[in-house]
């Protein structure tokens, strides 16, 4: 089946945005493949976006990709692959990353040699490959909870995408219950194609994973299951600011929320919105232009 190829130059951070925008499209069309990276080490902010598919690209297509962009994408140029591959194709330039004791690469990479927690996830699917500043930022900010003593038993990965934190969480905390939950239907299927591939159990006990496709809290399920405490939501800043209350709600006493998908320049209005319902700032990194923040909710008021 003939591939094709649409290449953008854009600076980092209008090719973060376009992976942003399409991560958050609610009718995204997966046939079209999209990853993005940089150009070269020594040219850290020039960075290339690449739409890929198996046919040639319609004008709808192109469409479709040129919404991703604020006010319309820069110049798209398209190439006829030859006939390979070409979900291989667009994992190439998509290099394995660490973050934490974490090692998260794409299945056509070599597993590491030395002692690192292996995470696979093929970078077609949906958002959370750990090449994005927040995930890789969420990993390592786990970590950090992880050595500093925090003993999570309920854990709930809000808006998981390929369940990538969700995978991490249960290898730092393997006896915990833990729940994985998106507003897109179709990450369920890419969450349990994922667990399958990274051999993480699945089911409602302790120690496995339970899916849930769910807009935001609003599900009787994760409502029975919580409250949790730790909840990770690696979404963006206004839903982050707009779920405050179902969070507060959502977390108990003294337990611990993980926020990321907020530009640092957003920290300010989400750390309020989460200080009215209740937490306390324990611990932030900054990865890129990236906050991710460790919360605290406090026992009492």
């Amino acid at each position: 089946m003939p591939s094709w190829k649409l290449t953008i130059h854009a600076p980092k951070g209008v090719v973060s945005q376009a992976l942003d925008a399409q991560d958050n499209a609610v009718d995204w069309d997966y046939s079209i493949v999209v990853s993005g990276h940089e150009i070269a080490e020594d040219r850290p902010e020039d960075w290339v976006f690449e739409a890929w598919l198996h046919r040639r690209p319609t004008k709808a297509d192109r469409a479709t990709i040129a919404a991703l962009f604020d006010g319309g994408a820069p110049q798209m140029v398209p190439e006829k692959l030859p006939d390979e591959d070409w979900l291989t194709l667009s994992q190439q330039g998509v290099d394995p990353i660490r973050a934490g004791p974490f090692h998260v690469r794409t299945p056509d990479h070599a597993p590491p040699e030395d002692e690192w927690l292996d995470l696979v996830i093929p970078a077609s699917m949906a958002f959370g490959t750990g090449q994005h500043e927040t995930t890789a930022g969420c990993l390592a900010m786990l970590s950090g909870l992880r050595v500093s003593g925090v003993n999570a038993r309920n854990i709930a990965d809000i808006g998981t995408g390929t369940g990538l934190l969700a995978f991490g969480a249960m290898a730092l905390w393997p006896g915990a219950l833990v729940t994985a939950s998106d507003i897109d239907p179709i990450c369920e299927g890419v969450v349990l194609d994922n667990a399958l591939t990274n051999t993480v159990p699945l089911g409602g006990r302790t120690g496995e994973l339970l899916m849930v496709v769910a807009d935001g809290m609003d599900d009787p399920l994760l409502q029975l299951r919580g409250p949790f405490d730790l909840l990770i939501a690696n979404i963006l800043a206004q839903p982050l600011i707009d779920l405050a209350p179902d969070f507060a709600n959502s977390v108990t006493a003294g337990g611990h929320l993980v926020l990321a998908g907020l530009l640092e320049t957003q920290e300010a209005a989400v750390r309020a919105a989460y200080r009215k319902a209740g937490f306390r700032l324990a611990g932030r990194i900054v990865n890129g232009d990236w906050s991710i923040l460790w919360l605290r909710r406090r026992r009492s008021f």
